[in-house]
């Protein structure tokens, strides 16, 4: 059951407020995902969490709601709690239900993606899948991400005022995934259409969004399926062809899970490099220091980066579910209840970290979660590491004195993935 759907249970029975009270008088703190200023700004409740409840249970969400670094990095790795649902009895009940209310065909509810499968599934479908996005593959593609931001910056110059999100940060990604995929030049847009409504489904989405979300599930689909019959028969040079061809001790990916991967590579590709460059930039812009630092030092921008992914994380959390009464770090956990990792504030976590809340892009041993941990550790890090400082070193050096547009910043409303909607900056 997500966030949203938690919250919405507990409002129906019209005791949400009557439930923050009562953490709010036992610990002195809430977990309120669903006002507007956690949104904007979530780090003052993670500070406040960190400071009077670092394992604190939310009654209104029945979940624990985790921020220390040390203990989202141990769920993370801890097989016990499982990513998905398909082991979660209330689970796949709510699965049988939706497929005979018409909701999901049998095949949408058992196609999930490896971000939702536990071991031996995730096992086996993870290292059919490495096999097309090895390291050298992706580090084959840096000069063509190089020539694109280039492009980019230089067609945003000529404009003196621009958006960042729009003429960069948004386009880059969809490009380069777009491209790895073998997808045309003509279906870039919708391509991106697909995925920033797949996207909605992650984190605290209503019915509405779900239901958009579903709709793009399955036009994706439906225009993917004739692309991988085609590459069975006639294999190119594309990561869809390398999908369909993967095998591991004569298995193969099923239609069903290539198409289920190339929708994780879309949504996790797209929408968390635009974030990471948008929040990036923005970062830079907020401590013109640090801007400075890099501009004059551009061959520290890998270290900066990881100070940055560290600083506003474009994932801000995840969930495990709890499959049996357990014990964790002293804490009594039951069966159904969720574990959310807020990895946003394992970032920021003292404990961890000298001084969290600053930025500091010469930052040493930075070993932030912003990619995760464990099996499911992000597989698409390598490329995210090269898009993202070719995009934020060149607009540093490009603008010296970039600087924002707008007083109001725009933030998008999901608390997984947090990143702004635009970015006006203006150059001299």
């Amino acid at each position: 059951m997500s966030i949203r759907e938690r919250l919405s249970t507990t409002m129906q029975m019209g005791a949400f407020g009557a439930f923050l009270a009562v953490e709010r008088l036992q610990t002195g703190a809430t977990f309120n995902p669903m006002r507007r200023g956690f949104r904007v700004n979530p780090y003052p409740t993670y500070r406040r969490l960190h400071e009077k409840d670092p394992f604190h249970l939310s009654r209104a969400l029945n979940s624990w709601v985790l921020t220390r670094h040390a203990d989202v990095s141990a769920v993370l790795r801890d097989p016990r709690f499982a990513s998905g649902g398909r082991k979660v009895p209330r689970f796949k009940k709510m699965m049988e239900q939706r497929i005979a209310a018409g909701e999901l065909t049998r095949e949408e509810a058992e196609g999930q993606s490896m971000l939702g499968l536990d071991a031996p599934d995730h096992t086996r479908l993870r290292s059919l899948v490495s096999k097309a996005f090895t390291p050298r593959a992706v580090e084959a593609l840096r000069p063509r991400v190089e020539q694109l931001v280039d492009e980019m910056v230089e067609r945003a110059a000529a404009k003196g005022t621009f958006d960042v999100i729009r003429e960069i940060a948004y386009p880059l990604p969809v490009i380069i995934i777009a491209e790895m995929l073998g997808i045309p030049p003509e279906d870039r847009d919708q391509f991106k259409r697909w995925s920033d409504e797949m996207a909605l489904s992650v984190g605290m989405a209503n019915e509405r969004e779900q239901r958009r979300a579903r709709d793009a599930q399955r036009a994706f689909r439906d225009y993917l399926i004739p692309i991988l019959q085609e590459r069975r028969r006639e294999p190119r040079e594309d990561l869809i062809s390398a999908l369909v061809a993967a095998e591991e001790a004569g298995d193969k990916l099923s239609l069903q899970e290539v198409n289920s991967t190339i929708g994780l590579i879309l949504v996790a590709g797209n929408e968390t490099t635009t974030n990471l460059i948008g929040n990036g930039l923005l970062a830079l812009m907020q401590h013109r220091e640090q801007f400075e630092r890099l501009r004059a030092q551009p061959e520290t921008i890998a270290t900066a980066v990881e100070e940055l992914l560290r600083y506003d994380s474009p994932v801000q959390g995840t969930s495990r579910n709890v499959l049996e009464d357990t014990e964790f770090n002293g804490h009594a956990i039951k069966a159904g209840q969720q574990l959310l990792l807020m990895i946003g504030a394992a970032n920021r976590d003292p404990e961890q970290y000298k001084d969290p809340d600053t930025l500091d892009i010469g930052r040493a041993d930075n070993k932030h979660l912003s990619f995760g941990n464990g099996m499911h550790y992000c597989l698409g890090a390598p490329l995210a590491r090269i898009e993202g400082p070719a995009a934020i070193n060149a607009l540093v050096q490009r603008f010296p004195k970039i600087r924002l547009a707008t007083e109001k910043l725009d933030w998008g409303d999901n608390i997984v993935l947090r990143g702004l909607r635009s970015l006006p900056v203006r150059v001299d």
